[in-house]
């Protein structure tokens, strides 16, 4: 590992000057358990690393009016057990009590697992059922993001030079609303996604209101079946067939063939991954 500088502001702002000043010669640090491992790895050789841990309030969870905040600092592990995110996004404390080990949750952080734009991310499609969105920060101001579009390509987000994830606010479900998260991968615990998936499914009236189904693993971002979506809106609970839900949702996705699966095997299980889910929720009505 190279030598470098390290920083700690104590606010956003000086955050954001000294990303600036340093240019992509500087790293961000949140959680620490991608960038220092591409740091022993040689892969990564930043001249400058900006701590954000010691920015306070980076890591709170609030109900505001109708949304959830999450600093962007949460760590995995807190998001787990919050009984606010349990409560109002159930589907996103699942999917981060997914990610990796009790150690590595206990260190990475929300706003590190989304700007890392794995396609693999097990708290993007949580975030994306919820229609979540970015609040970013840099020397020109704040703007909002869709996490739908924040995502490009594998490592590649719509952040521009100078600018910090600093919270994701996620609007809190109106309707009757039941979700969860599924995760496959190779071993019970520790493992990255070969597929997974989270649903969320909204009521009113006893008919399918809005849909959402989020999957990764199985493009190169995470991303919505927003036909398998459209497909079950209006209809009533009892009438929704999960196993035509998930095949549909397999027709919608464009996965690759790796060490970790097939392309073929990534497509029959966001089939029975999707079915599992959509029948899980539609027991609990």
């Amino acid at each position: 590992m190279k030598p470098f500088d390290y920083y700690e502001p104590t606010s956003i702002g000086e955050a954001c000057s000294l990303l600036g000043e340093l240019g992509p010669a500087a790293s961000l640090l949140a959680g620490g358990t991608d960038l220092v491992v591409r740091m022993k790895r040689g892969v990564s050789e930043p001249v400058g690393v900006i701590n954000l841990k010691t920015i306070p309030g980076s890591n709170e969870i609030a109900l505001e009016g109708g949304n959830v905040r999450i600093g962007a600092l949460t760590r995995l592990a807190d998001l787990a057990v919050s009984p606010l995110i349990r409560a109002k996004l159930p589907a996103l404390a699942l999917g981060a009590d997914s990610v990796g080990t009790p150690q590595i949750r206990n260190l990475a952080t929300l706003g590190g697992n989304l700007c890392n734009a794995s396609p693999c991310a097990d708290t993007a499609p949580a975030l994306l059922v919820s229609e979540a969105s970015l609040q970013i920060s840099g020397r020109q101001g704040t703007r909002q993001e869709s996490i739908a579009s924040f995502f490009l390509a594998p490592g590649k987000t719509t952040l521009s030079a100078g600018e910090i994830v600093t919270a994701i606010i996620v609007p809190v479900p109106s309707l009757l609303t039941v979700q969860t998260f599924i995760k496959l991968g190779p071993r019970k615990s520790g493992d990255i996604s070969v597929v997974n998936t989270a649903v969320s499914l909204s009521f009113d009236g006893g008919r399918c209101a809005r849909a959402r189904i989020a999957l990764g693993s199985v493009a190169p971002t995470p991303l919505r079946a927003r036909e398998t979506e459209a497909w079950i809106e209006g209809q009533e609970a009892s009438s929704i067939d999960a196993a035509e839900a998930g095949r549909r949702a397999a027709e919608e996705v464009r996965p690759i063939s790796d060490l970790r699966g097939s392309q073929e095997y990534r497509k029959e299980m966001v089939s029975v991954l999707t079915e599992r889910a959509l029948s899980s929720l539609l027991q609990k009505l």
